[in-house]
């Protein structure tokens, strides 16, 4: 059976946790202020996370070498990485071939950044590196949206952007590829621009009109990604178009709710009392939202906000695993879909890098646990069967988590 557009709309439409009233004895300050907005969440106290039977380093290395070498025989024989094979009866709406390059594109993205973040020197491995990189660079110019109805391509201009930016210190000492990555960057935020939501932010389905711009209101872990990007770009001194920016975080924040969870999409803003908008829902995407908005200067996500969502996701783990590798979206409890789940732990990990240095290793230690228990024998991650796209996304995505658990 066949999802059909339709059918996706009702599963992303099914859906969340009203602050109870906030605790009169909170902190003082900035801690105080936004204690007043949580509710059961005391901002003002440090949470506690175990300190037992936590992994090593160099278990966490050898994970991560044995993911490396699963990206490396997982390759494509063009550079890329991932597939529409595999169907399995079952796949979320993916009109060809469209969608197909959409997903192709952040998949190899993302193992692209994975191979150059692990700092791998295995010969095999930056072969593979290359071959990706040389992929990337000849086929993104031709990625746009499948259909009027399908923008999956948001996620590949915005996985891209962070792939390229990762590439650029490799090439450093050849000015005309630098230019050309450069170029790259930039064109990608003229994709984003006219991907936009006429509301700002991105979204990947506009089922009502279909329009040349979207119109369908923007989801929160899109934009949540895409700022993330368009931030690494902006440190990388490539500059992103200022209203993009802009209108994307006010997207962001009207999705967000009091105790810094965020509505899955703005759609649902009517709605926040359906699962998938309750912390518990939130768990996979509010890591993302409140990584970007703080890269983004927001004051209000502060280091203490960052720790407890981490610890959230800790404590509460279960709600992403009862749903990692269920085949339907958004059949689980809280309405979760299994694909939020090591993309919810990359993004933990970036919040885990806005801390201070000094504050980070148990966060870090308990984050590796939670990944290195789920390596497959292979030596890749998945978390949703997607086509053949889920275990070179779900390696990439882990691989990334890893190298940001050790110390630097």
């Amino acid at each position: 059976m066949k999802v059909s557009p339709l059918s996706t709309a009702l599963l992303l439409t099914t859906f969340l946790v009203v602050a109870s009233p906030a605790d009169d004895n909170v902190g003082s300050g900035e801690s105080a202020k936004i204690a007043e907005r949580i509710g059961d969440f005391d901002f003002s106290s440090e949470p506690v996370l175990p300190t037992q039977d936590l992994p090593s380093d160099k278990s966490i290395r050898t994970a991560i070498e044995r993911g490396i070498q699963f990206l490396v025989q997982d390759q494509n024989k063009n550079g890329s990485w991932g597939s529409p094979t595999r169907t399995k009866g079952l796949n979320i709406f993916a009109p060809v071939p469209g969608a197909h390059d959409a997903f192709r594109t952040a998949t190899t993205s993302l193992c692209i950044s994975a191979l150059i973040e692990t700092k791998t020197n295995d010969p095999d491995a930056l072969a593979a590196l290359q071959r990706g990189e040389d992929w990337l660079i000849e086929k993104l110019p031709d990625l746009r949206r499948a259909t009027g109805d399908a923008i999956y391509n948001v996620w590949g201009h915005a996985y891209a952007i962070s792939a390229l930016v990762q590439m650029l210190p490799r090439h450093e000492d050849d000015k005309e590829q630098t230019k050309r990555i450069v170029k790259l960057i930039e064109s990608q935020f003229d994709m984003l621009e006219r991907y936009e939501s006429v509301d700002g932010g991105w979204g990947y389905y506009d089922f009502r009109y279909q329009a040349q711009q979207p119109t369908s209101d923007s989801i929160s872990f899109v934009n949540g990604a895409c700022l993330v990007a368009l931030a690494e770009a902006k440190a990388a001194s490539i500059e992103p178009p200022s209203r993009l920016v802009k209108r994307a975080i006010a997207a962001t924040k009207r999705q967000q709710k009091p105790d810094f969870s965020y509505l899955y999409g703005e759609y649902l803003r009517y709605r926040p009392m359906r699962e998938i908008n309750r912390p518990g829902g939130s768990l996979g995407r509010s890591q993302c939202c409140n990584a970007a908005l703080r890269m983004w200067d927001d004051k209000q996500i502060t280091d203490q906000v960052l720790k407890h969502w981490l610890a959230h996701l800790y404590s509460r783990n279960g709600w992403l695993d009862i749903g990692r590798k269920r085949p339907v979206p958004h059949e689980s409890w809280m309405q979760v879909a299994g694909y939020f789940y090591y993309f919810g732990h990359f993004y933990a990990a970036r919040c885990v890098d806005l801390l201070p240095e000094a504050e980070r290793d148990l966060y870090q230690s308990n984050l590796a646990k939670l990944i290195l228990e789920k390596q497959e024998k292979d030596g890749s991650w998945w978390d949703y069967p997607l086509y053949d796209y889920h275990q070179p996304y779900g390696t990439g995505f882990a691989l990334m988590t890893l190298v940001r658990t050790l110390p630097e």
